[in-house]
């Protein structure tokens, strides 16, 4: 099984918000995570992706890519410590995807980059999310 594979299979449904906000992963590794996320369901009163939702769904990668790197040093507990992001551009429709990938790994401490994109491949959001590991 390579690791891709095996980091999805550790993930189940990915918590019941995520399960309510529609987000499905589909690759998992240390390196890179990738989930999509639908619009329909996920929007603020004009009819836009909620900034909170572009949040839940860069925490959410962010943080599994932080536990499986945490795995590899003995820390698999992922806890966020921060997050921010910058919202470039409004979606209506269709469906966003969000790649993390790591700017650090270390032995207590994690940050990833998230890029969501929409489904033209432009850039909504950028976020970075930090996250403290500890032992099991």
């Amino acid at each position: 099984m390579d690791e891709a594979s095996d980091g999805l299979s550790l993930l189940g449904p990915g918590g019941e918000l995520g399960e309510r906000m529609g987000i499905e992963f589909t690759e998992a590794s240390p390196d890179r995570v990738v989930a999509t996320m639908p619009v329909e369901g996920n929007t603020q009163p004009f009819g836009l992706l909620h900034g909170g939702a572009s949040c839940v769904l860069a925490e959410s990668l962010g943080s599994v890519g932080a536990a499986l790197h945490g795995q590899t040093v003995d820390r698999p507990v992922a806890v966020g410590v921060d997050i921010n992001a910058t919202h470039h551009k409004a979606v209506r429709a269709g469906r966003v995807t969000g790649v993390a990938t790591p700017a650090h790994r270390g032995r207590t401490m994690t940050t990833y980059e998230v890029v969501i994109t929409d489904e033209r491949g432009d850039r909504v959001c950028t976020a970075r999310i930090t996250c403290l590991l500890r032992p099991a």
